[in-house]
């Protein structure tokens, strides 16, 4: 028996997924197909097709992010193994088989990873927004498609619910999943994961991430990067670039209440802010400038947006740390 838990905000892209796994549930041995609608109190009838009405149920969630969806899906399903998919990908063809050939694991495997395929435009280089979305092809442990044991998620107590976003928690909980003495492995079924339609700013609205970074290093200390697997990320530089604007601001300030040498110096000083800030500003410009398609459009909301990430990244950071003062491991969910 395999239970399948799908959190999704009733987006279009759902229909395209039930749809794949409806050409194949027959392949799957007794499954449960769990839909979680998170959408809260704007919750409305999600269209299941008539070839999973059978095995489909849908259970409101409660609103508050992928990681409370999920662990209500989690604490409804029968099956001692739960998959984990997004409501944005395409299983292949081929899903539902390769899946009951991925679980034939020994016993001490709490999670098996599905493998995630990003389709970019084969006409031009891609934006820096479809590279972001790539970036799923190599995650680790990521929810796209995961499958668990119940029996590991029981023992760590599901997902961690103080990361309301889609941003994290995934590794965080295959995180305390390995520490609890299970292996994680990668199978050969796949997804695709086409890269939805975004605005110019959605680069600023990611952002938010940070605050729950910020409560991943109050968790796990100064290496959970390497901890949970995760890249290196750009905050140490994000944080020099703001550090020297700011400098130059309050300098250039104070320089205006004062004369003579003092003056001068609060100049120098605001002067070499500016330089470090422009300095900064122009080098991540040009990495997210120079992969890119480099039309009139994307390279204007790069610049736009180089700018402004920096102080928005520290702020959220700052947010998150201080929210998540006094907080410990373990799941909150």
């Amino acid at each position: 028996m395999i239970s399948v838990v799908v959190p999704t905000l009733g987006r279009p892209s759902l229909a395209v997924l039930l749809d794949a796994l409806a050409a194949q549930v027959d392949e799957l041995p007794d499954p449960e197909i769990l839909l979680v609608d998170d959408r809260g109190d704007t919750a409305g009838e999600l269209a299941v097709p008539g070839a999973l009405s059978a095995y489909a149920k849908v259970l409101t969630g409660p609103g508050a992010g992928p990681a409370a969806a999920r662990n209500l899906g989690r604490r409804a399903a029968r099956s001692p193994w739960i998959v984990f998919l997004d409501d944005d990908v395409v299983p292949a063809a081929d899903w539902a088989r390769r899946l009951v050939a991925d679980l034939a694991v020994g016993d001490r495997v709490g999670g098996v990873q599905g493998r995630v395929e990003v389709p970019l435009p084969a006409d031009r280089r891609p934006t820096d927004w479809e590279r972001g979305t790539a970036g799923l092809a190599v995650g680790a442990w990521i929810t796209a498609d995961m499958a668990y044991r119940r029996a590991a998620l029981a023992e760590v107590a599901g997902f961690d619910e103080r990361f309301p976003r889609a941003y994290r928690e995934d590794a965080e909980l295959a995180h305390r999943v390995r520490r609890a003495g299970w292996n994680l492995v990668r199978g050969q079924r796949s997804v695709t994961h086409p890269v939805r339609p975004e605005d110019r700013w959605v680069s600023l609205r990611v952002q938010r991430g940070n605050a729950d970074d910020a409560l991943l290093r109050r968790l796990y200390g100064p290496t959970w990067r390497e901890d949970l697997d995760l890249p290196p990320g750009r905050r140490p530089r994000h944080v020099a670039v703001t550090a020297a604007g700011a400098v130059a601001v309050v300098a250039a300030a104070l320089s205006r209440t004062t004369t003579g040498t003092p003056r001068r110096v609060l100049g120098a000083v605001a002067a070499a802010g500016a330089a470090g800030w422009a300095a900064g500003t122009a080098e991540f410009a040009g990495a997210r400038i120079a992969p890119g398609p480099r039309t009139a459009d994307e390279v204007t909301t790069m610049l736009l947006t180089s700018a402004l990430i920096p102080p928005l990244a520290v702020t959220h950071w700052l947010r998150g740390w201080w929210r998540a003062r006094g907080e410990r491991p373990g799941a909150a969910g």
